[in-house]
């Protein structure tokens, strides 16, 4: 089964890419992988102090993927899965669409702000030549209705 990638994380245009990767799964027959990096940065602590914070890091991920699964069931019927790294995001994105051979289509939400799309779509854009999967960016402020009509 293929499945489309998508990022989790705190960015207003996530909440677009999680539906249109689970638009286009329910009406492909694919599933939904999401993928949520802990930056290394958040555990530069003592090793103890370091672990808390990636245990309440790893918490607040699950919560927070939860609240998109059950949109996801309840309204595409579409069992999501999470998966989450640590590491740099970037590095982290391309080695997971690498280790697993069912990922098809990467999903990415473009910021609106001045600063441009975000970094990570300005990162995997710039290097999208090479990249083994496509890359489908989904404009942050698009709307629902509109992304239905698309799907």
């Amino acid at each position: 089964m293929r499945k489309f990638l998508v990022v989790l994380d705190d960015s207003r245009e996530c909440l677009n890419a999680m539906r249109f990767a689970a638009m286009r799964a329910a009406k492909t027959g694919g599933g939904v992988e999401v993928l949520s990096v802990i930056p290394p940065e958040e555990f530069n602590h003592w090793i103890g102090v370091g672990d808390i914070m990636r245990q309440e890091a790893r918490e607040r991920i699950e919560v927070h993927f939860e609240v998109f699964a059950k949109w996801m069931r309840d309204r595409q019927n579409v069992d999501p899965e999470l998966v989450i790294r640590e590491g740099e995001p970037l590095n982290e994105i391309l080695a997971q669409i690498q280790e697993d051979a069912d990922v098809g289509v990467l999903v990415l939400g473009a910021g609106t702000e001045k600063g441009g799309p975000g970094p990570l779509v300005t990162q995997l854009t710039r290097n999208s030549g090479s990249l083994p999967i496509p890359v489908t960016i989904v404009p942050g402020d698009m709307s629902k209705e509109r992304l239905e009509a698309i799907t």
